[in-house]
């Protein structure tokens, strides 16, 4: 590998104190169960991310990737290893995207966590801005762009009874579900200093759609999920982090997607809130991102803005949910503090989208 291209490619870094591996008894396992290795591994930690822990083993003849769940009490259904391995193992033969299953293992003696093993896809990621080295012309960033969005629509054309996949989730009344549980997750989680959001909730309440699509849905769909080619960055060359993924509504996943996409003519709080590089020239804005999906998959939809809002509104629901076990001091992460000011930013934009439909 030359030297420009290792410093575009993602690495993983330190370990973080307190969730090393004990690899006395994590290494023969691994020896055991996955094929071309031995010895011992290097061990490293990816630092994004801020729910399982995922590590980077480098053996003298390959790497692979480690994911297990972090330490402490964890809510109902969360975390499950087993799920997102499983998942992925069945998706994998009709979505390309998905790194190959290596193996798993259900007994939390090994390393205190149920964990699963994958390939390591080495590329690209593109996080707040595009790493050092990685320069697009706008004609490229748009054919990164509708190739991330293609990859998306390929997902949820996926025939997900042929895939197996059936048993995923409870598919059908998904919006309602997921209107009534972020609703739920808000208001347990509101702190003094933010809205109550009564009129936000009361309005998705009032304006789901008649009419749902079933399909496997990411829920976390954004660049920084993505991993590219090292040497032809426009080209995706896997989708990552499924722990979300369920059986939903496509037009909801395009909506949690967009929640988190910042253009170019933003105001500075969302500028200043950007996690992947959706600002740069040639990004196709919010709005012609729907046109683009609207017009790739068929979908008839009048209005969008049931859609936008809800995003909106549910990452303003993880934004509180974040805040709330700073506000309580279950972790002194600097990075929580301000949380509760991007919450009244995000609720702002629900209300601001609702009048602009309404109006």
């Amino acid at each position: 590998m030359s030297q420009s291209k290792s410093n575009k490619v993602d690495t993983a870094g330190q370990v973080r104190s307190g969730e090393e591996l004990d690899l006395s008894r994590l290494n023969p396992w691994l020896l055991e169960h996955l094929e071309g290795i031995s010895g011992q591994p290097q061990v490293n930690q990816y630092a994004g991310g801020a729910s399982n822990w995922t590590y980077c083993l480098s053996y003298p003849q390959k790497q692979v990737i480690l994911r297990r769940a972090p330490a402490g009490t964890k809510a109902k259904g969360a975390h499950d290893m087993g799920r997102e391995y499983r998942l992925q193992k069945a998706l994998k033969p009709v979505y390309s995207y998905v790194p190959e299953m290596l193996a798993h293992s259900d007994d939390d003696q090994l390393i205190g966590s149920e964990f699963y093993v994958m390939e390591k896809l080495t590329g690209v990621i593109p996080r707040k801005n595009l790493p050092r080295g990685v320069e697009l012309t706008p004609q490229q960033t748009k054919a990164l762009c509708t190739k991330a969005l293609d990859s998306l629509i390929e997902l949820h054309q996926v025939d997900y009874q042929a895939a197996n996949l059936q048993h995923l989730a409870k598919g059908s009344g998904y919006t309602q579900r997921q209107i009534d549980g972020w609703t739920a997750r808000y208001s347990k989680a509101k702190t003094w200093n933010v809205p109550k959001a009564a009129y936000v909730m009361d309005w998705l309440k009032d304006n789901i759609p008649n009419h749902e699509h079933i399909c496997i849905t990411h829920n976390d769909f954004r660049f920084d999920n993505l991993v590219l080619d090292a040497q032809d960055p426009t080209r995706i060359i896997g989708v990552l982090d499924w722990e979300l993924a369920t059986l939903g509504d496509p037009l909801m996943d395009l909506g949690n997607s967009l929640a988190y996409w910042v253009e170019a003519g933003d105001d500075r709080i969302a500028q200043g809130t950007r996690r992947q590089p959706t600002h740069l020239q040639g990004m196709l804005t919010r709005q012609q991102v729907i046109d683009y999906y609207l017009d790739k998959t068929g979908f008839k939809v009048d209005d969008f803005t049931f859609y936008e809002v809800y995003g909106l509104f549910r990452l303003a629901a993880i934004a509180q949910q974040i805040y709330y076990r700073y506000h309580h001091k279950q972790t002194n992460n600097p990075a929580f503090k301000h949380i509760w000011f991007f919450v009244h930013y995000l609720l702002w934009r629900c209300k601001k989208s609702i009048k602009r439909a309404t109006s």
